[in-house]
């Protein structure tokens, strides 16, 4: 039997087409939000990041490569995602605003690495090779087997008709939102704002900073979703629940540690193994936290260079509010974002 729109639930099967009541303003104000801060990427400026890239050392030269190849596909899955299983089963008109907007983001997020791969790696065998990096580098095909086994979850469910349906749409929307948009990614800023600290690759940091806050917002309303979906089904939310997420969130900080190992190395100055390890625990628990659920490990963040950030379009992520790149129209956008 179809619920009446006044009981329906958010995961309820159906396509809800009437904006009007609307049930979920909130998703409706973040879509509006998002329209704040549109940008293209003939904004960004590569051009000095080619000289740049002639003075780093081996190593680090090695990683930027690792980098560029990791965000070659990266945005692009989470697209599928989104797409496939997001839009299909977040039955609200509002939400599915939001969606739509964050698609196109996405879609900016893909051609700003495509202009990305194109200016730093001019030979088209090394363009290839990136790639390809999916299923040629060890530490970047795990990462994106993570995706996709959690993708293929819920890749045959039509509709969310039982609990254990439900479940499972909230483990592939929580591993997307806390430990691929809001790890993986996030690990891979540290490394592009270690460059920016010592005065390096500023064009990979503006598109970058632009790429954060979105993906943020991308967050944000991932565990918006979640929140709401806690109201309306509680019983979802039990410790099976919390130790399934746990589990997920350390697999996702193993995978991201061993793709650290690979861009390290033996060690950088002020980039190393250990010190991404710490940071990345740290980031994972402030994502339980936000879920709910207790912290696992209790690490610090050991970057000084993710507090200090001073530059106009990314401002420190722990205490104050971002606001650049807003186009020009009424309204502000406020953020209290974690790194």
């Amino acid at each position: 039997m179809t619920s009446s729109p006044e009981t329906r639930n958010l995961l309820d099967p159906g396509f809800e087409l009437t904006l009007r009541p609307m049930r979920y303003p909130d998703f409706y104000e973040r879509y509006r939000d998002a329209i704040k801060n549109t940008w293209t990427v003939e904004e960004v400026d590569l051009h000095s990041d080619v000289a740049d890239l002639a003075k780093l050392s081996p190593g680090e030269q090695h990683m930027i490569g690792r980098l560029v190849a990791f965000f070659a596909t990266g945005d692009s899955i989470v697209s599928n995602n989104l797409v496939l299983t997001l839009y299909k089963h977040i039955n609200s008109p509002e939400a599915r605003l939001y969606l739509s907007r964050q698609l196109f983001e996405e879609a900016v997020h893909v051609q700003f690495y495509l202009t990305l791969l194109d200016t730093y790696l001019p030979d088209p065998d090394d363009r290839a090779a990136a790639f390809d990096a999916v299923e040629e580098i060890p530490s970047i095909r795990e990462k994106a087997q993570f995706c996709f086994r959690w993708i293929n979850e819920v890749e045959k469910l039509d509709r969310l008709e039982t609990r254990a349906d439900r479940r499972r749409f909230l483990l592939n929307l929580i591993c997307f939102a806390a430990c691929i948009e809001g790890l993986f990614f996030y690990g891979a800023f540290a490394y592009v704002y270690w460059f920016r600290s010592r005065g390096l690759l500023h064009g990979l940091a503006t598109g970058t900073n632009w790429v954060f806050r979105d993906e943020t917002m991308h967050m944000n309303f991932a565990f918006e979703v979640v929140d709401t979906v806690r109201e309306e089904e509680p019983d979802l939310f039990d410790d099976a629940l919390q130790e399934q997420v746990t589990d997920m969130l350390k697999e996702a900080v193993e995978a991201e540690l061993q793709f650290g190992r690979d861009l390290c190395g033996e060690g950088l100055p002020g980039m190393n193994t250990e010190s991404m390890r710490q940071y990345l625990e740290c980031v994972a628990d402030q994502r339980l936290t936000r879920l709910g659920f207790a912290p696992l490990y209790g690490s610090e963040n050991p970057f000084s260079f993710m507090e200090l950030q001073g530059v106009q379009e990314l401002t420190n992520f722990f205490e104050r509010r971002p606001s650049a790149y807003q186009v020009a129209v009424e309204g502000s956008v406020g953020f209290d974002d974690d790194f």
